[in-house]
């Protein structure tokens, strides 16, 4: 049974079970020593203070700064590209171009379409075409103009249903498109069907459907990019980049460099926010490392904020029309959905999003027919990619709004018909065989419905004020690596010197998440230390092993589990030398505040410096490597192996708002967030990552959009994008759900995703309930419920 636990911003209550964690020897009943409090995590001093040096913050000796020079045609041919009165400036040290750097790059094997800048032609309007090197940015900035770029236009695609037409190969964007579609501007076509969908719908008694429409976002991070390429005097190129994929971007470098991986070492240097918008290699490192190759000077490039929006990532812009049905009893019986979504000018991570936009639909209900068509499509507009909740939150909208129909329709409480519905634990989904080991949705919404006193105000507040539920299930990292071979999904090495410091060895990247801290906590947990022995090492390809990076809500799960593997290791080693000195069996002792403790005669103690030194005897350091791979999982057919995880996260939001009818302005009162993480290994940081994710969610859900005007981005910058600010943010109360999995790091599992996805559907049934419409387009602004609050009445006039 999950444990439900919960804080308020304004209150603390939080108090969890202790529990079960295995290891040879060890007591039935462990106490846990770290796992479970509540502790700053380990960068926050770095942060609060200023010390924590970002790329930005960083000098070199005779360092060069970069600018690069961008398109400013959508698509077009480039006929001519001029650079000399540009290098003839004083200060310019050099300049490259598209010709400068033939191999394309992309994170994933199978959309390698991006090169280093534009080679030939552009297709978006701010794709980097020309770099400058110079001795100060001011000169470099000058210089970017001094470059002649000549264009012929060519047809532009700047809506998604024209990328579906049949052109001429020259009005492709890239060479290669989707298999089946070999004339067009489609990327990636998914159509899967399982079971009787069409024998769903007859047998319905509600199949509510609608067509919604989501305008792209961007993650809108405070640091903008910034990165320095030094060419060393050992012929090595030393990259610092703010990265979530440290170990994507070596291979990409090396792929556009000509150069083997171990001539490369990239430096992950503190990230000013990513979610999702660094976990593609990018075309500013490759840009900068070529610049310092060519002049053998390190380089650096801060981007400025309109830049950064330029480069990108961000949500994808999507059309989908999605059908569900039910039966009388609100038994969910199908989901139909077709769904295009823009791509923008590169692959990125989009075979995988064009995937997930169907596959990820298929919980947390258990859905015994479905059927989805997906296009992801190429476009002249800004690269769209992987952004937190990556494939899920769009559709997630959808289900859950359809979700409300039917219960209205059917006369059956919201929260109710959900119940009726959930996936249990330890099931496997019918048809994509995802593996449901822990689960605590019943849990969480239950808790939520009680706090914010569901069936006391669910259609029965006044008009104007209403209340909302959205439910949701996130990946705890995908099962399936992006390049198919037999590395592991995680490593991590651990090594103890005689001082008694713990260095852990990692690649997994803190990117403000504390994975860090998580990383600390396992090892500390497993050797009964204090925090302060732990001192993670996680920026440096050359002295890290590898990991896949931070994405897909992995790295608690995978490199939590790595780390656990190898402080277990290390524990043996331990336990055998107390056992030598003591003359007891090593699989006797327990860690307890840094001492061993025999537990058949608790008089028999061995302080940890004295065994640790016992274990160093003739070998020196106590080295040790923990690693994870994903278990097999899942089923044979095309597409089978997207949305695979070896576990899953769940969540339940209830939000209250408030909706002035005579503006369509929305005033969220309060949310009520139940997020099932597995178990808190640090409440804080779990809390953090909830409120996080629904100041992030409202952001999409009431006023953030990229706009565009001729495939010009319009709001580029933090005056025109309008993102929630702190007064906008209503009190979060974050429920923890504990469901233990099985296989987590001490029960743990994803907390850093998956919460985003269910407060944007909770808003939008919150504004049903407050003055009756849906809302089929995000973001929900004011002007477009004003606008469907005035359609209709008129429609009630007309009756």
């Amino acid at each position: 049974m999950p444990i439900v636990n919960g804080s308020g911003q304004t209150k603390n209550t939080h108090q969890l079970n202790k529990g079960v964690w295995g290891d040879a020897g060890a007591p039935a009943e462990a106490p846990f020593n770290v796992v479970g409090k509540r502790m700053p995590l380990k960068d926050a001093y770095r942060k609060v203070t200023g010390e924590g040096v970002y790329t930005d913050d960083m000098k070199f000796p005779g360092m060069l700064h970069c600018r690069i020079l961008h398109a400013t045609k959508p698509h077009a041919k480039i006929v001519s590209i001029d650079t000399s009165k540009a290098l003839a400036l004083p200060g310019v040290r050099a300049v490259v171009t598209g010709d400068d750097a033939e191999n394309r790059f992309g994170v994933l094997p199978v959309s390698q379409d991006e090169p280093a800048m534009a080679r030939g032609k552009v297709i978006y309007n701010g794709e980097p075409v020309a770099a400058v090197a110079a001795d100060t940015e001011e000169i470099a900035a000058e210089a970017i103009w001094l470059i002649d770029v000549q264009y012929e236009p060519l047809q532009e695609f700047l809506r998604p249903r024209e990328s579906l037409k049949d052109v001429e190969p020259e009005l492709q964007l890239h060479d290669k498109v989707d298999k089946k579609h070999p004339a067009t501007n489609i990327h990636k076509a998914v159509d899967q069907e399982f079971g009787d969908v069409e024998a769903a719908f007859k047998a319905a008694a509600s199949t509510p459907n609608a067509e919604f429409k989501f305008d792209g976002i961007s993650h809108g991070f405070t640091e903008p990019h910034s990165v320095i390429a030094h060419w060393d005097a050992d012929d090595r190129l030393q990259l610092y980049t703010p990265q979530q994929v440290p170990h994507y971007t070596h291979r990409a470098l090396a792929k556009v460099l000509n150069l083997p991986m171990h001539r490369i070492q990239v430096i992950r240097t503190m990230v000013g926010g990513g979610f999702g918008g660094k976990s593609d290699p990018f075309q500013h490192e490759m840009i900068v490392a070529l610049l310092s190759m060519r002049t053998r000077r390190a380089v650096k490039v801060t981007m400025d904020r309109e830049e950064t929006f330029l480069t990108g990532r961000g949500r994808h812009p999507t059309e989908s029309k999605v059908a569900m049905a039910f039966d009388k009893e609100g038994k969910l019986l199908a989901l139909d959905s077709d769904v295009i979504i823009d791509g923008g000018a590169y692959g990125s991570f989009g075979v995988v999003s064009a995937y997930y936009n169907g596959v990820l639909s298929n919980g947390p209900y258990r859905i015994p027919a479905f059927r989805y068509h997906g296009k992801r499509i190429y476009s002249n507009r800004i690269p769209s990619g992987a952004m937190r909740g990556h494939g899920s939150v769009n559709p997630r909208y959808c289900t859950e709004t359809l979700v409300d129909m039917a219960a209205v329709e059917l006369g059956i409480d919201p929260c109710e018909l959900r119940l009726r519905n959930f996936l249990e634990s330890n099931t496997l989904t019918p048809f994509h065989k995802f593996r449901i080991t822990s689960n605590g949705i019943r849990e969480g919404l239950a808790e939520a419905m009680k706090r914010s006193d569901w069936k006391n105000k669910w259609g029965k507040l006044p008009y104007g004020h209403g209340i909302g539920v959205g439910c949701a299930w996130y990946i705890s990292g995908s099962a399936l690596p992006i390049h198919w071979n037999k590395l592991p999904q995680s490593t991590v090495h651990l090594k103890i010197d005689m001082d008694g410091g713990i260095t852990v060895h990692s690649l997994a990247a803190d990117i403000g998440q504390g994975s860090d801290t998580m990383l600390a906590q396992c090892v500390a947990e497993v050797l009964g230390v204090n925090m302060d022995r732990i001192h993670v090492k996680s920026t440096t390809t050359d002295t890290a092993p590898i990991d896949l990076g931070s994405y897909s809500s992995r790295v608690t799960f995978m490199a939590g589990n790595a780390a656990r593997a190898a402080a277990e290791e290390i524990r043996h080693k331990l336990t055998d030398a107390a056992a030598r000195l003591t003359g007891q069996r090593g699989e006797y002792f327990d860690f307890v505040e840094e001492e061993l403790v025999c537990r058949t005669k608790p008089d028999v103690r061995v302080g940890f410096m004295e065994a640790l030194h016992e274990a160093q005897a003739d070998i020196g350091a106590l080295v040790a490597s923990g690693s994870y791979q994903s278990p097999p999982l899942g089923t044979t057919f095309k597409g089978s192996n997207a949305g695979l995880s070896p576990s899953y996260s769940f969540s339940a939001f209830i939000a209250e708002v408030k909706v002035d009818p005579e503006t369509g302005f929305v005033q969220p009162l309060k949310i009520w967030a139940a997020h099932d993480c597995g178990r808190a290994l640090n409440p804080l940081s779990v809390e953090g990552q909830i409120e996080g994710s629904v100041h992030m969610g409202l952001g999409q859900a009431l006023c953030e959009q990229l706009r565009y005007r001729n495939g010009q981005l319009l709001n580029g910058n933090f005056l025109d994008y309008k993102i929630p600010t702190p007064f906008d943010t209503p009190e979060i109360e974050a429920i923890i759900v504990e469901s233990h999995d099985p296989e987590g790091p001490f029960g743990a599992k994803e907390c850093g995703e998956g919460a985003l996805a269910p407060i944007i559907p909770a808003i939008g049934n919150a504004i049903y309930d407050a003055v009756g419409v849906r809302m089929f387009e995000v973001p929900m602004t004011p002007d477009r419920i004003l606008k469907a609050i005035e359609k209709k009445a008129r429609e009630e006039a007309k009756q």
